[in-house]
């Protein structure tokens, strides 16, 4: 007996012999824009050594098509830090990925488009945040994981909460 174990993948094929099942993959990723503001370092490293910046991050998400069955997907974090009224450092990211998606269903295409690469983008974002914040100066910020499938769902529920028709009352 063998401890060999064979795993197959069916693949759906057409007449001519072609893939017609789904196919995704990576075509590329690469910065598409990189922002580092540090408007008044030795104040704020001075400031810093007594006091914890406050932090605002901003994550946004867009995707489009670029070619047939081709989406370009950019992932954008802003990064802000404050010693109380001023500002410590801006960072601004725009990460993007060139994805394939061939024989994609189209109630799936949206969601690998804002779950799945996102989450494949997101890695190489935070490192180069995390690079970009200790080059200019400061400890390196790790931005902590993101669930882009709650976000994904808390944007739809948004959508269809304001798709809903509103009872109109009438006062007399």
């Amino acid at each position: 007996m063998s401890d060999e174990t064979e795993n197959t993948v069916e693949e759906k094929t057409d007449v001519a012999g072609e893939n017609t099942g789904p196919q995704i993959g990576i075509l590329g990723q690469y910065i598409k824009d990189l922002s580092f503001e540090n408007p008044t370092p030795a104040q704020t490293l001075q400031k810093l050594s007594q006091e914890k910046p406050s932090m605002d991050i901003n994550v946004n998400l867009n995707a489009k098509a670029v070619g047939e069955d081709v989406y370009e997907v950019d992932l954008k974090i802003t990064t802000t830090a404050k010693t109380g009224d001023d500002i410590a450092f801006v960072a601004e990211l725009v990460y993007s990925g060139l994805f394939a998606a061939k024989n994609l269903p189209e109630n799936t295409l949206q969601p690998f488009l804002m779950i799945e690469a996102p989450r494949q983008l997101f890695p190489f974002a935070r490192r180069i945040v995390a690079d970009v914040t200790r080059d200019g100066g400061f400890p390196p910020l790790m931005l902590e994981p993101i669930d882009f499938a709650a976000l994904y769902q808390q944007q739809m529920k948004n959508i269809q909460d304001q798709a809903e028709p509103k009872d109109d009352v009438v006062v007399n």
